[in-house]
């Protein structure tokens, strides 16, 4: 928990509080439900709660954005995010039934008002938001497609809506067609931990 504190020093006490409940509660649901690998359990705020930050290194959302999280598993990146922007309404979506029960159940125990919690597909959410956000839950040019018609044309931040994506690897291939618009930044820009030397956040506009 403290590296969360370390990157971000200005958290309220409600905010800490959440977050230092975030161990507990997936230790504790990951024995019934396997959300996280269990190797990876023990790197809970490096691993997942800092990465699915790294959002928030990267945009600022203005309060009564709305903001839709492909595929959030166990609640990543949606509910780090949803702890840090209170005044943002999250929607997070996934097609696993149990991973969203876990999801859902997380968010109420720490009481986050700001989330909702569904158990379907991208293709069948006909909602509208500023940014879609995604962990590494399906290749770019799929999502780019599955949920562009998701992207409000109302804009109130201070990029256009769009897509930002937390990817890993060598991502030549899947931005090709996205390359002239898209902001692909080193997450060692924002954190100095070696865990971040392959992970990527991606920005895409979307019009």
């Amino acid at each position: 928990m403290k590296i969360i504190e370390t990157y971000f020093p200005n958290l309220t006490e409600q905010q800490i509080k959440q977050l230092e409940k975030l161990q507990n509660l997936y230790i504790d649901w990951n024995d019934k439900i396997n959300v996280i690998s269990r190797k990876d359990i023990n790197n809970l705020y490096l691993h997942h709660v800092l990465h699915s930050l790294a959002i928030a290194k990267y945009i600022h959302f203005t309060p009564g954005t709305k903001v839709m999280d492909v595929g959030t598993g166990g609640g990543f990146p949606g509910i780090p995010l949803a702890i840090l922007f209170p005044e943002v309404k999250f929607l997070l979506l996934d097609s696993i039934g149990k991973k969203i029960k876990v999801a859902e159940n997380i968010a109420k125990e720490i009481g986050l008002t700001n989330v909702e919690v569904i158990h379907s597909r991208v293709e069948n959410e006909k909602g509208t938001f500023h940014f879609i956000v995604s962990r590494a839950v399906m290749p770019l040019p799929d999502l780019v497609k599955l949920s562009r018609k998701n992207i409000s044309k109302d804009q109130i931040n201070s990029i256009p809506n769009g897509i930002i994506c937390l990817k890993g690897g060598n991502l030549t291939a899947e931005i090709e067609s996205f390359k002239k618009f898209a902001d692909e930044i080193p997450l060692t820009s924002y954190f100095k931990e070696s865990f971040f030397e392959t992970k990527k956040l991606v920005y895409i506009p979307i019009n």
